[in-house]
C-alpha cells in the first residue's frame, strides 16, 4: 500500500536511526545557516541522503521540524518539509551544479522572510529578516517554538487508527509524525524516533491482521516501556529546558522533599544532582540509549536510597520494570508532613558566605517539606527571588541591614501568601472538584464583597485554572509560572490542609 516505513524494522539495530538523525540535524543547520568555507556540510548531508533514501530522509525531516516548530500547523510543516527534501533531492543528485545547495538554502531564507511565507510563523522572524546573508541564515536557524505546555496528542481508538490508515497510509503517517513530534517536542530525538517507528509498525501490522484486537493488545504491551520513556523524558527535558541545571536540581529536590518529608537534605540532594546531570547529558544527546540507560540507573539509585525509608517508594520500586517504577515515583503525590524539627534558617553571614547558595537551598527544602501541597510554581518563584536577594544584599554596603529588612517583608507578605497557596492546593486534592469550586466561590464572595458577579467569576476561574493545572505533581513549568497571581489566593473552607495531599496514582498511558 506504499506505507512509509520509518527506517529499519524495530527488530534490527537502530544505529542507522542515529546516523539519519545526525544527517537531518546537519541539513537543518545547512539549509538555514550555511557557513561560508564549510562545504563539507553539504557533502555530509548528501552522503547520508543517498544512504537513507528519500522516504526515510523525508520522515526524519517531518519529525525534526515538528519538534522545532511545535506550534506550527500541519500545512506549514508540510511546506517546509517539501522544500527541504527537494533541496537535498536536487542538489545531491549526480551532476548537480556546485552552487545549487548554497543557492537553494539562501532561497529558503528569503522565502521565510516574505509576508506570505508558507513556513511556520515565529515571533522572532522579523528581527532575523532585518539581517542579510549569513547573519540572516544563522538567526533563522536558531529560531524554535516554545514547547507545548502539555502533550496534546490523543491516540484514536484502534478502529479509528485502521480506518485512517487504510484510507491513505502516507497521509496517516505524515499526520501522526507531525502530531506526535510536536506534542512531545522536548523528548530526546532518539526516543522520539524509536517511539514513532514502533507505533507505525504496530499500525501497519495490526490493521492487516486477521485478529486486529489481539494484535493491538500484544503490540501495546510490547511498546509500553517505550511509551512511558517518551512521556517521562518529555516531562524531564521540558523542565530542564525551562529551568536550567541548577534550578532543575532544586525542583527535583523539593519534589522529593514533599513526597518523603522524613528524608534529610543530605539524603535527597545527591539524588537531585544526579537527576540534573542525567538531564544535561541526555536531553540533547543523539546517543540512542542515553536517556533510557541513565534514567534506569537513576531510578535504581532512588529505589536503593528511599525504599527502606518509605512504604510508597518501596511499593513503586518492587516492580521488575524500572521505567514503570520511575513513572510511579514521578506521579506520586505529596504526603502530610510529620512533626518536623524547627525549620532551619540561615544566618546573614551564611547567606553571604561561600556556601550561601547551599544554605538558601536548604532553607527552601525545609519550607517545601513543611508545606506538602505548596505548588512547584511558587517554589520556583522563591528560588529565583532568593538568588536575586543574595545578589542584591550580599554586595550591599551593609548586607545584614539589607537582609534583615527583606526578611521582615517576606515574613509579613510572602509567608501568609504561601500558606494560602498551600491550603488552596490541599483543598483541591482533598475535595471533589465541584465541591472545591463551590467552596472557593463562597470564600471569594466573603473576601471580595464589593466585586461584581462578573469579577467574581473571573477570580474564581483564575483560581480554579491555577489549582487544576499547577497543584498537580510535575505540573508544566512555563505555563504555571505565568499563572502565579500577584496577590494571595483565598482558600476555600474545608478540611484541615495540613493533613496533606491524598495518595493516588494515575493509570499508565496507552
Amino acid at each position: 500500500m506504499g506505507f512509509p516505513v520509518l527506517l529499519p524494522s524495530r527488530r534490527r539495530g537502530a544505529s542507522s536511526n542515529m546516523r539519519a538523525a545526525l544527517a537531518l540535524l546537519l541539513l537543518l543547520a545547512a539549509a538555514d545557516a550555511m557557513h561560508r568555507g564549510k562545504p563539507y556540510l553539504q557533502e555530509k548531508v548528501c552522503q547520508e541522503y543517498r544512504k537513507l533514501g528519500k522516504e526515510n530522509f523525508r520522515t526524519l525531516t517531518i519529525i525534526a521540524n515538528s519538534q522545532k516548530y511545535s506550534n506550527g500547523t500541519f500545512e506549514e510543516i508540510s511546506h517546509l518539509v517539501r522544500e527541504m527534501v527537494s533541496l537535498a533531492e536536487t542538489c545531491c543528485a549526480d551532476g548537480a551544479d556546485p552552487s545549487c545547495y548554497d543557492d537553494r538554502s539562501t532561497a529558503l531564507s528569503v522565502k521565510s522572510c516574505r509576508a506570505d511565507s508558507p513556513f511556520p510563523a515565529h515571533p522572532g522572524t522579523a528581527e532575523c529578516c532585518a539581517y542579510k546573508g549569513l547573519e540572516q541564515k544563522l538567526c533563522l536557524a536558531a529560531l524554535r517554538h516554545p514547547p507545548q505546555p502539555l502533550p496534546r496528542y490523543l491516540q484514536p481508538s484502534d478502529k479509528e487508527l485502521c480506518q485512517a490508515f487504510q484510507q491513505d497510509p502516507r497521509e496517516f503517517a505524515d499526520r501522526f509524525l507531525y502530531e506526535y513530534a510536536s506534542s512531545y517536542s522536548q523528548a530526546p530525538l532518539p526516543v522520539l524516533l524509536a517511539s514513532t517507528r514502533t507505533f507505525l509498525s504496530m499500525v501497519s501490522t495490526c490493521c492487516i491482521s486477521s485478529a486486529p484486537a489481539s494484535c493491538f493488545l500484544k503490540e501495546k504491551l510490547e511498546r509500553k516501556t517505550l511509551s512511558l520513556l517518551t512521556l517521562t523524558s518529555n516531562r524531564i527535558c521540558s523542565r530542564f529546558s525551562a529551568y536550567g541545571k541548577d534550578k532543575f536540581s532544586f525542583s527535583y529536590l523539593t519534589s522529593l522533599a514533599q513526597k518523603i518529608p522524613t528524608a534529610s537534605f543530605e539524603e535527597l540532594l545527591p539524588l537531585a544532582k544526579d537527576s540534573a546531570e542525567l538531564s544535561s547529558q541526555c536531553c540533547d544527546s543523539v546517543a540512542e540509549d542515553c536517556m533510557q540507560k541513565k534514567l534506569l540507573e537513576h531510578t535504581a539509585k532512588v529505589c536503593t536510597a528511599l525504599s527502606a525509608r518509605d512504604r510508597r517508594f518501596a511499593d513503586c520500586c518492587k516492580g521488575k520494570n524500572l521505567m514503570e517504577n520511575h513513572f510511579c515515583i514521578l506521579t506520586m503525590l505529596p504526603v502530610p508532613a510529620p512533626k518536623l524539627p524547627e525549620a532551619y534558617e540561615p544566618t546573614n553571614k551564611e547567606l553571604c558566605g561561600k556556601e550561601g547558595a547551599v544554605h538558601t537551598t536548604r532553607f527552601l527544602f525545609e519550607l517545601a517539606r513543611g508545606h506538602p501541597c505548596l505548588p512547584e510554581a511558587l517554589l520556583a518563584r522563591l528560588y529565583d527571588s532568593s538568588r536575586k536577594l543574595r545578589v542584591k544584599c550580599c554586595f550591599n554596603k551593609d548586607p545584614s541591614a539589607c537582609l534583615d529588612s527583606k526578611r521582615k517583608r517576606i515574613e509579613a507578605e510572602l509567608f501568609p501568601f504561601l500558606e494560602k497557596a498551600n491550603q488552596l492546593c490541599g483543598h483541591y486534592h482533598k475535595l471533589p472538584f465541584l465541591e472545591f469550586k463551590k467552596r472557593l466561590r463562597e470564600t471569594l464572595e466573603q473576601a471580595e464583597p464589593e466585586a461584581s458577579p462578573a469579577q467574581l467569576e473571573q477570580l474564581l476561574e483564575q483560581r480554579v485554572s491555577f489549582a487544576s493545572t499547577c497543584c498537580l505533581p510535575d505540573s508544566p513549568p512555563l505555563l504555571c509560572a505565568s499563572k502565579v497571581p500577584p496577590h494571595p489566593l483565598p482558600p476555600p473552607a474545608g478540611p484541615d490542609p495540613h493533613r496533606g495531599c491524598p495518595s493516588a496514582l494515575p493509570s499508565f498511558p496507552r
